[in-house]
């Protein structure tokens, strides 16, 4: 049995899975984790709070008042640097990955198994109905982007090929492949923590663990449950599992079949592109506007410096990929 590699504690500092409380997407996006997207026009625009002193002349009352109002806007305009929107870049907006036209390219999921009722035969209702075929991205494509940015081709093709269902299944959300790539780059490098390699069945040769949720300084206190022992092997505590480390309770929520084999592993980097992609959808909007974007990112991990990180790193295979 593959020894699972544990995250070392540096590459995860404050990570504690998606979001703090261990729920899930956070829908009501980043204005509740303490950024304020309207900048920071609120503060120090009280005039009851600045002592304008006697007004002998009524030219000082007009200074007085130009002085706060010019105070007010320099505020305005320095709170929107802090908070201003961050910067997506027109290529890391793009969605559109082409799709493989070869016969045989588009996966079909497998048939369910369907049960019977009192007999041999089955009634119309019983019979489910057939799952949409899983579109796969064009070989061509995912070996160009591959050579451009360095990303393990079949890293590739599991951030292409979620970006193209999500395109079709919630077109509104506008998810680019390259933030999922971001993600992945900073969560695992795609897969490849601790010296493994991401294998065919887009699996890495040694399961990425995350550390223990245990309630130290900056991690949630998550016990295991039965079902997450499975995929991390801690009998007390959760961890984050997989390239995109998604912490057990998430995973359970968003639980995916991303290449349509017809099982849901957390460990498969179709399946957590996937979910992650769905998770990020969930908080709501167009993820092509800074502000939408930010709110989805900053749920997966609230932390600031780590919405900074998966953009640069986006922007910068969005860059690349253009170039090449």
């Amino acid at each position: 049995m593959t020894t699972p590699e544990v995250l070392d504690e540096p590459a995860l500092a404050g990570r504690d899975g998606c979001g703090p409380d261990g729920q899930g997407v956070d829908a009501h996006g980043a204005d509740d984790h303490g950024v304020d997207w309207r900048g920071a026009s609120g503060q120090g625009a009280d005039g009851a709070d600045l002592a304008l002193g006697p007004a002998r002349d009524g030219r000082w009352v007009v200074v007085a008042v130009a002085s706060l109002i010019g105070a007010v806007l320099a505020l305005v305009w320095l709170g929107r640097l802090v908070t201003a929107p961050v910067a997506l870049e027109d290529d890391l907006l793009a969605v559109d990955v082409p799709v493989a036209t070869e016969p045989g390219a588009v996966v079909r999921p497998p048939t369910p198994d369907i049960s019977t009722t009192g007999g041999d035969e089955l009634t119309a209702h019983e019979v489910p109905p057939p799952l949409p075929p899983v579109p796969v991205p064009d070989a061509g494509w995912v070996a160009r982007v591959a050579a451009a940015t360095g990303i393990p081709g079949r890293a590739v093709e599991s951030y292409g090929r979620a970006a193209l269902r999500l395109s079709e299944e919630q077109p509104g959300c506008r998810l680019g492949w390259t933030t999922l790539a971001g993600i992945g780059a900073v969560e695992s490098g795609h897969g490849s923590h601790g010296g493994a390699t991401l294998r065919d069945d887009g699996r890495p040769s040694i399961p990425v663990i995350g550390p223990a949720l245990d309630g130290r300084p900056g991690f949630a206190a998550i016990a295991s449950t039965s079902e997450s022992i499975a995929w991390h092997g801690d009998p007390r505590w959760d961890h984050a599992v997989g390239p995109m480390q998604l912490i057990p309770s998430t995973w359970e929520r968003w639980v995916s079949d991303g290449d349509g084999d017809g099982a849901a592993d957390p460990h498969d980097l179709d399946d957590a592109a996937y979910a992650a992609g769905r998770y990020l959808c969930a908080s709501g909007g167009d993820l092509s506007t800074g502000p939408a974007w930010h709110a989805a990112v900053l749920s997966y991990n609230r932390s600031e410096e780590y919405v900074q990180q998966v953009l640069g790193t986006a922007n910068g295979y969005a860059r690349a990929a253009a170039r090449g």
